[in-house]
């Protein structure tokens, strides 16, 4: 996060394009693992964005032990999302360009999370509602994740 707080610090709320990575843990009932975000209190795949140097794969580990508190290991790069922006509760702009993973744990041991990030995390069932995602890329993943769960 210092690496996008040095770039606000230079250009503001100006509309910035940024890499990110999400993760899919889906458990063995078909329930996938999403988390209650601090900054606006609704859900999204656990991820974030990318720190210089990093891999997308480098990142959605990184990222979900930060928001969920779980090790995990890409096993598969469900889909790249890049074609939507949001703007953030402080005006931020972004256009963020998504890898979006199906991921798997690595241990059973349960770090603590950001609280700066994340309020709590929950598992949702796949056939079940859609839950209300902070942005339209997330809608559009959790979909995805839905038709390739009832594939697999």
């Amino acid at each position: 996060m210092a690496y996008i707080k040095e770039i606000r610090d230079l250009v503001g709320h100006r509309p910035l394009i940024l890499t990110s990575a999400s993760g899919a843990l889906v458990n063995d009932r078909g329930a996938v693992l999403l988390q209650e975000r601090a900054d606006t209190g609704d859900w999204s795949f656990p991820g974030g964005y990318m720190e210089f140097g990093a891999t997308f794969a480098q990142t959605v580990v990184r990222e979900f032990k930060e928001d969920a508190g779980i090790v995990v290991k890409p096993v598969k790069l469900l889909g790249m999302f890049d074609h939507d922006t949001y703007t953030y509760p402080n005006g931020d702009t972004v256009q963020p360009v998504n890898a979006f993973y199906l991921v798997t744990r690595v241990d059973d041991h349960q770090y603590p999370t950001k609280p700066s990030e994340t309020v709590t995390t929950h598992y949702f069932d796949l056939q079940g509602p859609t839950p209300h995602f902070f942005n339209q890329q997330h809608v559009e993943m959790w979909a995805l994740l839905r038709e390739y769960w009832t594939k697999h």
